[in-house]
């Protein structure tokens, strides 16, 4: 049994009332696991069709399953990005409400990309997202699960939320916030939590995440959504901060969430002196009323209807000729309008969506980097590009060669001369340079197993 802090105990009594000793045994019980499918890369369908991994369905999220059992970063299926492994809980605030396919969408506080790929998944090829994690460390992290999925359209930043609110102002049709913050309900699954936990550290969390909820209104358009989360059950960081951001913004009002995920969840609680009638429609997910851990979520909506902001327009740097030259000789197929620069490196970015030099940490998907002439490609340019090369090396599941290729080894092809996706039912796992029979390893180092 976890040794929980007497103060937390307290709270948590006069929270949940006759049933705390409900929450108090599940806590003893063994987290659980889940992995969603990566519908940018694979087809549920078609995953379906070569799902080993799992066959227990997680109702509210359309694409996940639950799953027992070690080592799933090790699978072909999770290098190859078909799937992502995330706690059931976390998959509940991307669920509350229906995300347009060409909305523009902000993840404010991103990391590791749980949330954030999860939005990406419902966007269509004209959505954008852009992550922002403030934590260079973190923000590495984001990236490289960006990459791995091989995710279009995604622009990844590293600033501060009033640094964000400012460079997009008025620019995204949903802000996703899932705010850092005290952790109680992860303690089944992280002791750290527990350890750190403190009453003076919930009243700090709650004054940060009214902060960033600021920058998140400021960042958002006329009209549009803010979905609030944590991770807690502090009545401070979760409805009073609800209650006090709607009264300091009467232009916003609080929605209910999808009959989906009200499903599994309990209402918000009205607290003593809150003033906001509908705070029910905010949601708890229990770890003793459903299969996860704890967390909180609420719908806010900008009801004002009015004009977006109007951007004057930033010219994109054209790619020269050797990087068409390049494209041409290794993809079947590709949009030329959507081909720029950023910071030097030649891109794929939608031109729906214009960054400012400077202010992305990785923007769209890279190609790779021009050096004297030659295009030398990038990992993310292999795992999202994969599906128009014109060459491809088909790796069978548990082959010898697909182990050795996951070891960074060199295989044998009977593939013709040049660059070739390399791929695992038909999804992409990294690249390779064919030279005479033999595909020399381009998977990255530091993701070889």
């Amino acid at each position: 049994m976890i040794n929980l802090p007497r103060e937390y105990k307290e709270r948590m009594k006069k929270l949940l009332k006759e049933e705390y000793p409900l929450y108090e045994e599940s806590l003893s019980e063994p987290p659980v696991r889940a992995f969603r499918v990566n519908t940018d890369k694979i087809s549920l369908p078609d995953f379906e069709k070569i799902n080993c991994l799992s066959d227990s369905r997680v109702g509210f999220a359309q694409n996940a399953y639950y799953f027992d059992g070690d080592k799933i970063g090790s699978h072909p299926f999770h290098h190859a990005g078909m799937i992502y492994v995330q706690e059931p809980a976390a998959m509940a605030p991307a669920e509350c409400l229906d995300i347009g396919k060409d909305w523009k969408v902000l993840d404010l506080c991103a990391a590791p990309g749980g949330k954030s790929t999860q939005i990406k998944n419902k966007l269509g090829k004209n959505g954008i997202l852009v992550a922002n994690e403030v934590i260079m460390s973190r923000c590495r992290i984001l990236t490289g699960n960006i990459e791995r999925l091989g995710l279009e359209n995604t622009v990844v930043t590293c600033m501060d939320t009033p640094r964000v609110s400012e460079v997009f102002a008025k620019t995204f049709d949903m802000v996703m916030v899932d705010a850092p913050c005290s952790g109680e309900g992860m303690f089944r699954k992280e002791e750290n939590a527990v350890l750190q936990w403190s009453e003076e550290n919930v009243k700090k969390c709650a004054q940060r995440q009214r902060r960033i909820l600021e920058d998140a209104a400021a960042a958002l358009k006329s009209g549009g959504y803010i979905v609030y989360s944590t991770c807690t059950f502090s009545l401070e960081e979760n409805e009073m901060t609800v209650d006090a951001f709607l009264q300091d913004h009467p232009e916003f009002e609080i929605l209910p969430v999808s009959e989906r995920v009200r499903d599994v969840t309990c209402e918000g609680i009205m607290f003593e002196g809150c003033k906001c009638k509908d705070i029910h429609y905010a949601r708890r997910f229990y770890p003793y009323k459903s299969k996860g851990e704890g967390q909180f979520m609420a719908v806010l909506h900008n009801k004002n209807a009015g004009s977006i902001r109007q951007v004057g327009s930033i010219k994109r740097e054209t790619a020269g000729r050797e990087v068409t030259e390049f494209l041409d000789s290794v993809l079947t197929e590709y949009n030329a309008e959507d081909l720029t620069v950023y910071n030097g490196k030649p891109v794929f970015l939608s031109p729906l969506m214009e960054i400012r030099k400077g202010t992305a940490f990785s923007c769209g998907v890279t190609v790779g980097e021009i050096k004297k002439n030659y295009i030398y490609p990038h990992h993310q340019f292999f795992m999202a590009m994969g599906k128009h090369f014109k060459r491809k090396i088909e790796l069978e599941l548990n082959s010898r060669e697909l182990s050795a290729y996951l070891h960074g080894e060199e295989i044998g092809t009977d593939c013709d001369d040049g660059w070739a996706a390399v791929t695992v039912c038909g999804c992409t796992l990294g690249g390779a340079k064919v030279v005479k029979g033999k595909a020399k390893n381009h998977y990255p180092k530091g993701l070889r197993i």
